[in-house]
């Protein structure tokens, strides 16, 4: 991948503020407790990639339920972690976009506005992803073993099994992710720039709003997007750093499926699962990214950046950066001289 365009999306994500005192390499922790003592904050001693930078912050709502906000800048690397085997993860994407390599060879992957759902043992030790550099969400964490027999007052008026709710999103298969959506989208709208003194009475709320929500609708066959082989994922990033390597040379999604042996449709999903857009939108976005990044920080003329990033006619890139980022590159350029 070009180093080049990830940095500057790094820069330019809002995440970046939220890690200011996270150093590379490193991994901070923060957990407040039910109680009211202080906030326990502390550096994993774990080994991380010197361009990777990991936070959560962890609130303790109810026993039995906590919700961490995660904060991530790098490409992969390894998340070791500690839980019950009854505990049901429910994660929800803000910005970014992250994948999960779990023991027995599944991958999943999800982006902004989804929600995934999975049984933590399953990634007690895995390899994360970033497609796109950055990621930033939330994390609720159900411990069923202790909800079983206390839920929160409000819960327990609804008569939710959560036992049940657990098995209709995770079942058999452990893993599965809902798309973005509107209604999933009201009840994350305000969750991720709250005062800190109204954070915890407000997320407990929200927590409680999102798990009525999950035992109203349920997983409907045609919008859960299910998890996939790690090999699968694995060809991708391949076919995804050969593409990206030279940008003046187009490759037909044939000539990839030969290449690198993987059939043509599972070629085009796995690679919608893990960079969230079809080939061709991903390679026009990333073209025109990393041309951008030519025309703010070089004197290359706008025909040669065009060449450079795999257009022989400069009206056509001219047409395709206006369709991307809305200004002709002439008049992109002019705000950066």
């Amino acid at each position: 991948m070009m180093m080049g365009q990830k940095t500057d999306c790094r820069k330019d994500c809002q995440i970046s503020s939220h890690l200011r005192d996270v150093p590379p390499g490193k991994f901070l922790m923060i957990r407040h407790p039910l109680s009211d003592e202080d906030f326990i904050r502390e550096f994993s001693d774990a080994e991380l990639p010197a361009d990777t930078r990991l936070k959560t912050e962890t609130y303790l709502l109810y026993p039995g339920i906590e919700l961490s906000y995660n904060y991530f800048l790098g490409d992969r690397f390894r998340f070791h972690h500690r839980h019950k085997d009854c505990v049901l993860s429910i994660d929800h994407c803000c910005r970014g976009r992250i994948g999960w390599e779990m023991k027995d060879g599944l991958s999943l992957y999800f982006g902004s506005g989804d929600l995934a759902f999975h049984a933590t043992d399953k990634c007690a030790d895995s390899l994360i992803t970033l497609p796109l550099g950055y990621y930033e969400g939330l994390t609720v964490s159900l411990d069923l073993s202790v909800l079983r027999d206390t839920l929160p007052e409000l819960l327990r008026d609804a008569e939710l099994d959560i036992c049940a709710l657990c098995r209709s999103f995770c079942g058999e298969k452990e893993t599965a992710a809902l798309p973005a959506s509107p209604r999933i989208g009201h009840i994350f709208s305000e969750v991720y720039d709250l005062p800190e003194k109204m954070r915890r009475p407000y997320l407990r709320l929200k927590c409680q709003e999102l798990l009525l929500f999950l035992s109203m609708t349920g997983p409907s066959e045609n919008t859960v997007f299910d998890s996939f082989h790690s090999e699968q994922a694995e060809i991708i990033r391949r076919i995804h750093d050969a593409m990206t390597s030279d940008l003046r040379k187009r490759y037909t999604i044939e000539e990839l499926s030969r290449q690198y042996l993987i059939n043509t449709a599972a070629l085009k999903s796995v690679f919608k699962s893990v960079y969230g857009m079809p080939v061709a939108s991903y390679m026009k976005q990333y073209r025109i990214m990393r041309a951008a990044e030519l025309l703010r920080n070089t004197d290359r003329s706008v025909s040669e950046v065009a060449s450079e990033v795999g257009y022989e006619s400069q009206s056509k890139f001219s047409a395709a950066f206006k369709d991307i980022m809305k200004i002709l590159p002439t008049d992109y350029r002019r705000q950066y001289i």
